[in-house]
């Protein structure tokens, strides 16, 4: 395992020198052409005279040597080789030795001092797919603890925003974990935060950023703008605006680095503007409870189970203070199914979406998902609602009343609802569903499959059809039992014992299976939406 970074827990990838490290002392290095903190994305053989085209950069590339023999090892053709190398960013060239040659040609060496790409002599008893396994391993073990930080630096990131100086600690968390300097501004161009990497001050004046800063707060949308400076820590500044629901600034966020920042830092970076623009918002809009009751909830999940009296009542009033209403109110989960159309319709945004079912269902409690959304409410959700929001081409699962340690449960009880109301194009409440088998499925899907297993049945003459369904129903009814069967039906034993084979036939099933038992069982129950009553149904 590769050891963690320094305190300061910066998010990086795997570099070549990371991976040297974790190499044999075998490998000997010919030429080192400075590039071990170059980052290294795969190891890969390759005997092609010219491979660059198959090679991304940050390759480690591994040759025995195949393509410098014959006019291939002329010093020309080796020059073009590395040069060619070098031209795709390769990271480093690693010859094994045998079965071609028995030491590093000296012209590759030369190639290699001469356009400066790093090389190794790979010994015929480091086979090139042990050099491969190693580095696989190295990386699923350095993004492992990628993601680790990344889940640390989100609940660093969570706490600061409820710090007494939110702006202040969430900067102070970006640039611990970030290599940026940082300034939020506010509408009005001033400075309202700073941070920096060691404590120190950002590397450039804010008047050089004031062009910057009046594009930021001057414009609309979604964007970000870009600068360069001749300074230290300065070589890339971008700019964030931060919006409101409506697109009015409500200010910046300017960072700045040396270097274009890795895909986890950019995620961090991401978070950070996000809750920044929920700070703004919250400051000039609204109430900080949904973040408060959010951030407690996923910080500490089992005090909805196991907390105090006093920290549940205090999450009963962070919650109260969600949905407009008082702590003893019940509430109710609710899922939105959009029919017809998974996608947002076209123009729309997630965003706008939301803000829609919050104003419909009194709540600041609303995620936007992949089947719709859901939201918690302390609504009836009367007919009058359900019908306006069937209007908007929805339906809804609209769960029962809870408190608020019930909800997880709440919300798994609507989720079993939900392809229910998929399949039928029906809204359904929770308190009117009957929770058994036939009644989770549902009229739609259960006449669907009484149809697909009993069709060779129900596709006979009426005189021959009805008696046997209500043979199956009365023999599945005593649970195969010949004798009570036959009570039950006023049949002898054979006469049921012949028509239940008959009915085997037909159906093409092994009757004697639990599972198909009781699958007809089921079937049978919605078989009348097809036929008609049958003879000695019930």
């Amino acid at each position: 395992m590769p050891a963690e970074p320094a305190a300061t827990g910066r998010l990086s990838f795997v570099t070549l020198q990371q991976f040297l490290d974790q190499l044999p002392p075998l490998l000997k290095t010919l030429h080192d052409g400075g590039s071990g903190d170059r980052l290294l994305r795969w190891v890969e053989p390759s005997e092609l005279e010219d491979p660059t085209p198959y090679l991304p950069e940050g390759e480690f590339l591994l040759t025995a040597g195949l393509p410098f023999l014959g006019n291939g090892g002329a010093p020309a053709s080796v020059d073009a080789y590395v040069r060619r190398l070098v031209d795709a960013k390769v990271a480093a060239l690693g010859f094994g030795i045998r079965p071609y040659f028995d030491a590093v040609p000296d012209v590759v060496i030369d190639a290699c001092r001469r356009h400066n790409l790093t090389l190794f002599e790979v010994p015929e008893s480091l086979p090139f797919a042990a050099i491969g396994l190693q580095f696989s391993q190295l990386l699923e073990s350095d993004t492992a603890r990628v993601f680790r930080q990344l889940a640390e630096t989100n609940r660093q990131l969570m706490r600061a925003v409820l710090s007494p100086r939110p702006e202040h600690e969430l900067l102070a968390a970006l640039v611990q974990r970030v290599p940026v300097w940082a300034v939020m501004v506010g509408a009005d161009g001033r400075v309202r935060a700073r941070g920096a990497s060691g404590g120190g001050s950002p590397a450039v004046e804010l008047s050089l950023l004031e062009p910057m800063l009046k594009r930021l707060l001057s414009g609309s949308g979604p964007r970000v703008e870009m600068e360069a400076f001749d300074q230290p820590g300065s070589a890339l500044v971008v700019g964030h605006p931060l919006r409101s629901t409506k697109d009015a600034n409500l200010g910046a966020l300017v960072l700045g680095s040396d270097a274009p920042l890795a895909p986890a830092q950019n995620n961090v970076v991401q978070s950070a503007v996000g809750l920044l623009e929920l700070l703004v918002r919250q400051r000039t809009s609204g109430s900080l409870a949904p973040s408060q009751l959010a951030t407690a909830v996923l910080l500490h999940p089992e005090s909805l189970t196991s907390g105090g009296s006093r920290h549940l009542n205090a999450l009963r009033d962070l919650m109260a203070q969600s949905l407009s209403s008082t702590r003893s109110a019940g509430m109710r989960v609710v899922q939105g199914i959009k029919m017809g159309a998974p996608e947002w319709p076209a123009g729309d945004s997630p965003v706008r979406e939301l803000l829609q079912w919050r104003r419909l269902f009194d709540t600041k409690l609303v995620e936007i998902t992949d089947y719709g959304f859901a939201a918690v409410t302390r609504l009836k959700v009367d007919d009058s609602l359900l019908a306006e929001v069937e209007k908007l081409g929805w339906r809804l699962v609209v769960g029962e009343s809870t408190e608020l340690t019930g909800l997880a449960a709440a919300y798994q009880d609507a989720s079993s609802l939900r392809s229910r109301v998929q399949r039928s194009g029906q809204s359904v409440r929770a308190d009117e569903v009957q929770w058994s088998v036939a009644g989770l499925l549902g009229r739609e899907a259960g006449t669907m499959l009484a149809e697909r297993l009993l069709h060779p049945v129900l596709s006979l003459e009426p005189d021959r059809r009805d008696p046997l369904l209500a043979v199956l129903r009365g023999w599945l009814t005593e649970n195969g039992s010949w004798d009570g069967s036959a009570k039950l039906l006023g049949l002898h034993r054979n006469s049921v014992r012949r028509q239940i084979g008959v009915l085997g036939d037909l159906l093409g099933m092994d009757l004697n299976q639990a599972q198909v038992r009781a699958e007809l069982w089921i079937a049978l129950q919605y078989a009348d939406a097809l036929t008609g009553p049958t003879a000695g149904s019930s």
